[in-house]
């Protein structure tokens, strides 16, 4: 069966998760995106490929990064952006998601970015649009955010260039994380030879050993000799129940400290998609030092959002 995010002609059409998607298609987000980074150094920052088109921010949770990356990212492209605020939209009166998709759509819209708190929901607008109309998943529930996937890529292939030679960490509540679920796929497309995921038992899912992951709860163990480190935020309004005795017990075993880090490679990156919770997930040590790449990744993330946003407008 057709992948539901390419056309007949094995194109990007929808952005919908880094799952099951091509190296190649892969790999040619990464490369445009490089095109992309000298236009933030220009004094016009500005390139005319979408002059015309319009661009919906549907966004159904809160976000900083994600929403104003896309924002600066489309507005960059020329295209028309639309902000939709969901406090004060036809949604808070009982309309279905679906008939405000429609209701958009009747608006000339180009592309939708959606996040949402229920997971599949990207789906089913993709599902639901005309084939001349684009969705870019931003978010959704505890199953995927492919563009920070994408973005974290672009920061490792920056930093360490061969996917092939690494092992990469990833760190943290890794049950509840949609960055997780999308790094994990797009690390295993791209070749890395071991991906290890560390946390307490509570927060690991259950069957990272058959994706090939390696798994360890002694995060001092986990960390020896990896080149890449990615922190997770703990995602405290998705669990349900005690998994964690207390935030200062979760930094003792599990926050990434100068100390824990000494165990990786001298010249690992660190790596977080943010918001960071210092003192929890992260020392404020880490988070500013030499090794961190955080605020990197917030720059690569505006050249990666306009690689797919111009890639999709380049498709039917």
């Amino acid at each position: 069966m057709r992948h539901p995010q390419l056309n007949e002609h094995g194109e990007l059409r929808h952005l919908l998760t880094i799952e099951g998607l091509p190296r190649d298609v892969v790999m040619h987000i990464l490369d445009t995106a490089s095109s992309f980074l000298e236009v933030s150094d220009r004094a016009v920052k500005k390139v005319p490929l979408l002059r015309g088109k319009s661009v919906f921010n549907l966004f159904f949770e809160n976000s900083t990064r994600t929403r104003t990356t896309f924002e600066i990212a489309a507005t960059r492209l020329s295209a028309d952006v639309v902000n939709l605020d969901v406090r004060t939209s036809s949604t808070s009166k009982g309309e279905s998601l679906l008939d405000t998709i429609d209701n958009l759509a009747a608006m000339n819209a180009d592309m939708f970015v959606v996040r949402h708190a229920q997971s599949g929901a990207p789906y089913m607008i993709a599902q639901h649009v005309g084939p001349g109309l684009h969705v870019i998943n931003a978010g959704d529930g505890r199953h995927a955010h492919p563009t920070q996937g994408l973005l974290d890529m672009y920061t490792i292939r920056h930093f360490k260039k061969d996917f092939t030679q690494l092992r990469v960490a990833v760190v943290g509540d890794v049950l509840h994380s949609r960055v997780a679920r999308s790094d994990i796929h797009a690390l295993t497309t791209l070749g890395v030879p071991e991906v290890r995921a560390i946390g307490p038992l509570t927060l690991l899912p259950p069957g990272l050993e058959q994706m090939g992951l390696r798994v360890f709860t002694d995060m001092k163990e986990g960390l020896r000799d990896v080149d890449v480190i990615i922190m997770l935020r703990l995602q405290n309004e998705r669990m349900r129940g005690a998994l964690l005795p207390s935030s200062q017990e979760y930094f003792k075993h599990y926050g990434l400290t100068e100390e824990k880090l000494a165990l990786a490679k001298p010249d690992a990156i660190v790596m977080h998609p943010g918001p960071m919770n210092r003192g929890v997930e992260i020392e404020s040590a880490v988070a500013d030092g030499p090794q961190s790449v955080i605020l990197s990744q917030v720059t690569f993330g505006i050249a990666v959002r306009m690689a797919v946003m111009s890639i999709l407008g380049g498709t039917r």
